[in-house]
């Protein structure tokens, strides 16, 4: 089987509430979604997403996926997408680094290497743990209040994970902790999310602010060593996100004993082979992860899906459906959650189809 055509679409996914707010002031109300298909000589297509969250919250952003991929498509042509390991090391070889430009093309093969041989892409990734696994609710930056509304919004919908996304003022954001914390019922579960937002003396301070709440503390600091330095200075569990692009800061984390959780993200390690890599090693490591991917829509969802129904289910800390925080659905048979869990697709491959109407005409095109 070989790759006769590459097409790259792109789609604006707005959200629900509006906006979405994050430390730092950062806000985005309109995502910029790049979206491949990957059409063969057997008359199989598959398809790939990869979103990221604006053009200033890791080095990715939207126009670079799509130039990326045109300087990676003409090398794929005539390649062949079911051999992933050395379709990676062809991208590799061809694309230093970006490993998001590589994202949705690599996602795009599982799902065609998944119908090919008649099997959902979870079934390929290792197996299916379960009828179907946690979702997380990330709760957009506001004022306290504002924060502990969405809260008991989300319990209401069926959700027991709750993300907030903190990292501004250091007694602000203890506020919102506390606010969110006296909603916690049990079996719920608060992280407080900083995104890198505060300096070590701010983030000592909320540590040390919030010792008698139960809640998880998440990338607290840009750099892996300030938030080594804050984990050695609390009892919370702590969860490693930005720092976590791959093979290595697990490696050297798991040394440092520098965190309990880590979130894999799918397009920030390059694909849906890199991030089984990871994931595998957290099992082998006994790690817990959260299983996501900077942002996206029906694609990326129905990926994080069979990526996470197949990590063993104590070890899968939770996951994330996007697709329920955008208006615009573009693609059939994404996944859906239903009161606060997801299951991902038993389809072949991926399990969806693009909505045709909703990407509209390709704005690149590589091939025949």
């Amino acid at each position: 089987m070989k790759i006769e055509r590459i097409q790259v679409f792109q789609v604006d996914l707005p959200l629900h509430e509006g906006a979405y707010r994050w430390s730092g002031g950062k806000s985005v109300e309109v995502f910029d979604s790049t979206i491949v298909r990957i059409e063969t000589d057997a008359g199989l297509a598959g398809h790939g997403e990869v979103c990221p969250l604006g053009p200033f919250y890791l080095p990715a952003y939207a126009a670079g996926a799509r130039t990326g991929i045109g300087e990676l498509a003409p090398h794929l042509i005539g390649v062949d997408p079911t051999e992933l390991g050395a379709l990676n090391r062809r991208m590799d070889r061809e694309l230093q680094g970006h490993p998001y430009v590589k994202s949705a093309v690599d996602m795009a093969c599982w799902d065609v290497l998944g119908k090919a041989v008649g099997l959902p892409v979870c079934t390929l990734l290792g197996g299916r743990y379960g009828d179907d696994f946690h979702l997380y609710r990330a709760i957009s930056q506001g004022t306290p209040e504002e924060m502990a509304a969405s809260v008991t919004k989300y319990r209401a919908e069926g959700y027991r994970r709750f993300q907030l996304k903190v990292g501004g003022d250091p007694d602000t954001d203890v506020e919102r902790i506390r606010a969110a914390a006296e909603l916690m019922q049990r079996g719920d579960v608060l992280v407080a999310d900083a995104n890198t937002g505060w300096l070590m003396h701010d983030a000592a301070r909320v540590v040390r602010a919030v010792r008698d709440v139960d809640v998880y503390i998440e990338q607290p600091c840009a750099t892996y060593e300030e938030c080594l330095a804050i984990r050695r200075r609390t009892d919370h569990p702590f969860v490693l996100d930005e720092s976590i692009d791959g093979i290595g800061p697990v490696l050297r984390g798991h040394a440092d004993r520098a965190m309990d959780v880590v979130n894999v993200k799918i397009g920030k390690v390059g694909g849906l082979t890199r991030a089984r890599q990871v994931r595998d090693l957290c099992v082998s490591l006994g790690i817990a992860m959260t299983i996501e991917d900077s942002w996206g829509g029906d694609v990326v969802t129905a990926a994080i899906a069979h990526l996470a129904h197949s990590t063993p289910t104590e070890l899968l800390f939770t996951a994330t459906d996007f697709n329920s925080y955008v208006t615009v659905s573009a693609a059939e048979g994404a996944p859906r959650r239903e009161n606060g869990r997801l299951a991902a697709s038993t389809a072949p491959g991926l399990g969806i189809e693009p909505r045709m109407d909703v990407l509209g005409d390709p704005v690149a095109e590589y091939g025949s």
